[in-house]
């Protein structure tokens, strides 16, 4: 199984097919937009580079349709479609109609679970999640999603294929909405925003106090070995005065409201709880790269060991 295909050629389709390339995998990505095919291989060249993996031209094939590619090769079709229920659906019927049975067919959705997009399908034991992250060839993690019709095994050799692709997978058990890392994620963003709400602290300090204080420390070790570590008796104690004061909306927070319907949505917009110009974007996302290629380079090392 070393064809895969990547419907989606977009920033995480492109970062998806880079991490097979430079696995020595050919990737044949599905792109209607032909402008969009046109600026793969150099999208994709780039992100090789960044992985210290070669990139051999003859391995990326790009389409403009599901009906081109030579479904009798591949062994994985990985969905990248825009984030919409009913586009997946659409998208996922196709693939079961073209691909071969031995095809295995995920999907990187965010926010829907397999078994809402594999819903009225025949052959759904071959449908799972695979969750990659922005960008998503220098974050390492990848979820392995177990949708209620999936077959295990399924699961077993996605996992086994993301770790011989040098990727760090995680196994989800259960198809909930946002999975594993997005419910960790959201639980903390939910408090993070709340003392923004409250005046507790600016955008600036909650940022600093993540990124300088535990997520610091998170490079080293995951939140519960992290415990662990420095003793459970004084988490558990630390837990019992702090929890009654946590934010436990179940909307949310005002300051995200606001930002969102006065249009302010971040980079893409030039302003969300920071301002932004090309300039500023441009030095933010190189440096945000350089900081995770070295943290990349951490883990290597620690492989290595």
């Amino acid at each position: 199984m070393d064809h895969v295909a990547v419907i989606g050629g977009g920033t995480m389709g492109a970062d998806i097919a880079a991490i097979f390339v430079a696995g020595g995998w050919t990737a044949h990505v599905v792109e209607p937009d032909e402008a969009h095919r046109a600026a793969l291989a150099g999208r994709i060249l780039k992100s090789c580079d960044q992985l210290g993996g070669p990139f051999a031209a003859e391995r990326l094939v790009s389409y403009a349709d599901l009906a081109s590619v030579p479904w009798q090769d591949i062994g994985l079709a990985v969905e990248c479609a825009p984030e919409n229920l009913a586009i997946k659906r659409e998208v996922f019927a196709e693939l079961e109609r073209r691909a071969t049975p031995h095809t295995t067919l995920a999907s990187n959705s965010s926010s829907f679970p397999i078994t809402d997009i594999a819903q009225g399908l025949r052959t759904t034991a071959r449908m799972c999640g695979l969750h990659f992250f922005m960008p998503a060839h220098l974050v390492p993690v990848v979820e392995v999603i177990q949708g209620e019709a999936t077959d295990p095994a399924v699961c077993e050799r996605l996992h086994a294929t993301m770790r011989a692709l040098g990727r760090v997978p995680v196994n989800v058990r259960k198809d909930v909405p946002g999975f594993l890392v997005n419910r960790i994620q959201h639980a903390m963003m939910r408090e993070c925003f709340a003392l923004i709400d409250q005046g507790l602290a600016t955008p600036e300090d909650v940022d600093a106090a993540v990124r300088y204080g535990f997520g610091f420390r998170f490079v080293a070790a995951g939140p519960i070995l992290q415990k662990d570590l420095s003793g459970l008796d004084i988490h558990g104690a630390a837990a019992a005065t702090i929890y009654p004061s946590l934010c436990n909306d179940a909307e949310p927070s005002r300051a995200l409201r606001e930002r969102v319907a006065a249009g302010k949505s971040g980079v893409k917009s030039g302003e969300g709880f920071y301002k932004w110009d090309p300039e500023r974007i441009a030095a933010e996302k190189a440096r945000y790269d350089r900081a995770l290629l070295a943290a990349l380079d951490i883990f290597a090392r620690e492989r290595e060991r």
